[in-house]
């Protein structure tokens, strides 16, 4: 596997040998010092260009990266469905090379980059024949540092929570494993995960990301809340399915009561006990039953 050297010195040469690459600059991982250095990461690379079509005519020019194991166009599968795209102006290919390197490569004019450059803070610079680019700060994460919620969006996430929380009974009563899994993934772990984020804000200051995705989670929750973080992820199994559950509404009913108490927002214990009962008796309900009550 070539060496973060060796693919910043072909990035390098590449964008000095060719007179349409006139800036490069970088964004992503790399250049947050926070972040921990691994073979996954990506280089995310930006080349601004005289023009882009040059670029998207002859699509055999991105060997010169490496022996490539798949390529993904976004701008065209984007367009092929559909969306708006404007070549002309900034154009992506995303390279993944048989020694596991990958560089998400983007061609940008001048204009396009005037447009954009130095508002993701996490930008550093690495070529510029005419001085084109703009001055900015150094690179920091402070755009990605969990926020701070406002009570009508704590209270929008409880509600969510405990609202939703019966599609997900539902479908498992129902026998619909697409459903009740997508449900829990999309309405109760989105819900769990806000507040995961949020109890983390509050013991760090609000100083802190959580990565993409809640990447770090593991990192800044301590290890009980963490055991149970892991227990909500269940499989096709509806037992293992509805105790995933359950650990998901008792860790989210923890971090809730932490989130209010440190904001004096309202916890709704209310609808906490109304729905937690709802769904012991769901779970009880025989898959025969005729009514729900």
């Amino acid at each position: 596997m070539r060496s973060e050297q060796e693919i910043m010195s072909l990035i390098h040469k590449v964008a000095v040998q060719d007179e349409r690459i006139r800036a490069v600059y970088m964004n992503g991982s790399r250049t947050n010092p926070n972040v921990p250095k691994d073979i996954f990461q990506d280089y995310d690379v930006v080349f601004v260009v005289t023009e882009t079509m040059s670029f998207i005519k002859d699509t055999g020019w991105i060997s010169i990266f490496g022996d490539l194991l798949m390529v993904q166009e976004p701008d065209k599968l984007d367009k092929g469905i559909g969306k708006e795209k404007d070549f002309s102006r900034t154009y992506t290919y995303l390279m993944l090379f048989t020694d596991g390197n990958r560089i998400d490569l983007r061609m940008q004019t001048k204009a396009d980059m005037l447009h954009e450059y130095g508002k993701d803070k996490l930008t550093v610079p690495l070529l510029d024949k005419d001085n084109i680019l703009p001055a900015i700060s150094s690179p920091t994460e402070i755009d990605y540092y969990v926020k701070k919620p406002a009570a009508g969006e704590f209270e929008s996430c409880i509600n969510n929570f405990w609202w939703c929380s019966q599609n997900v009974a539902k479908g498992i009563w129902r026998d619909e494993l697409p459903y009740a899994s997508l449900m829990f993934q999309y309405t109760t772990r989105d819900s769990l995960d806000k507040m995961v984020n949020w109890w983390i804000g509050i013991q760090y200051d609000f100083q802190v990301s959580t990565g993409k995705m809640g990447k770090y989670y593991k990192k800044y929750l301590p290890a009980d809340y963490w055991e149970m973080y892991e227990q909500t992820y269940g499989d096709g199994d509806y037992q293992r399915m509805w105790n995933a559950l359950f650990v998901a509404c008792d860790l989210f009913r923890i971090l809730s009561k932490h989130v209010a108490k440190q904001f004096h927002f309202t916890y709704s214990i209310q609808d906490d006990a109304n729905m937690t009962q709802f769904l012991h008796h769901i779970r009880q309900l025989p898959p025969d039953a005729k009514e729900i009550y």
